[in-house]
């Protein structure tokens, strides 16, 4: 039983995806279902990147259920860059998808918390950024797996094709077999993420409207199938108590 999670820019822009790139990728996602996947969701929309989550039970499809996440991108792009930037070859990976493979815990529900990042000029820490959230999660109770997209070298998406350590705005997952600590471990993760210099957190589909040099983030919880946006939950729990 595992989690797919596929990040990509198919936007025409650097800032935002526009309503119609977003209902029509979300009118598609049925398309992954046929494929084999028991759910699949946009789970994220993160200034110019969303990511699509699927849950298959038969490991045996992660390749065609793969494949069917690449073609709902391939057939609603606006913009290929992240696209072309996947390679046959390996020796032909460049900046494309940013993928996670999360094997989940076959005795509970698939909940999740997901966290997808995009960046104005600050490629250079996100990657820091993103090992500050998975090392949070790593070892709490109830976190059964978590993992990130992030790659030292060439990355094999299977089905798909490879990418290369250029794949930046990374994604990341962590499979939680407790519903009550989602917010725990959401809150742990955010927390460390927040911690870094200029990472803004974000409601689902905001434009990374920020001065260069920083990093948004979306956080998502998938509890049951459901999508829950954890930004509101976490700005009305931050405010400070007046005396």
């Amino acid at each position: 039983m595992k989690m797919l999670c596929h990040g990509i820019d198919i936007s025409n822009n650097d800032v935002s995806c526009s309503d119609s790139l977003i209902q029509n990728v979300e009118k598609s996602l049925y398309k992954i279902k046929e494929a084999g996947a028991s759910q699949a969701l946009l789970s994220n929309i993160t200034g110019d990147d969303i990511v699509i989550t699927a849950v298959i039970e038969d490991d045996d499809l992660v390749e065609i259920v793969n494949k069917s996440i690449f073609d709902v991108f391939k057939d609603n792009a606006l913009g290929f860059d992240d696209l072309n930037g996947v390679g046959l070859k390996r020796e032909d990976a460049g900046e494309g998808i940013s993928y996670v493979e999360l094997e989940l815990n076959p005795d509970f529900y698939p909940d999740a918390v997901v966290i997808s990042f995009d960046t104005y000029c600050g490629e250079y820490f996100v990657e820091n950024v993103a090992k500050s959230a998975v090392q949070a999660a790593s070892n709490m109770d109830d976190v059964y797996n978590v993992e990130s997209s992030i790659t030292d070298g060439i990355k094999h998406i299977p089905g798909v094709g490879y990418v290369s350590n250029q794949t930046d705005d990374p994604v990341i997952v962590a499979n939680v077999t407790d519903v009550e600590q989602v917010g725990v471990v959401a809150g742990a993760m955010i927390g460390a993420i927040l911690g870094n210099k200029n990472t803004y957190l974000v409601k689902r589909h905001t434009p990374i409207n920020v001065i260069p040099g920083s990093v948004i983030f979306s956080a998502t919880a998938i509890m049951n199938g459901n999508l829950i946006d954890l930004a509101e939950y976490f700005s009305f729990r931050s405010q400070i108590l007046s005396k």
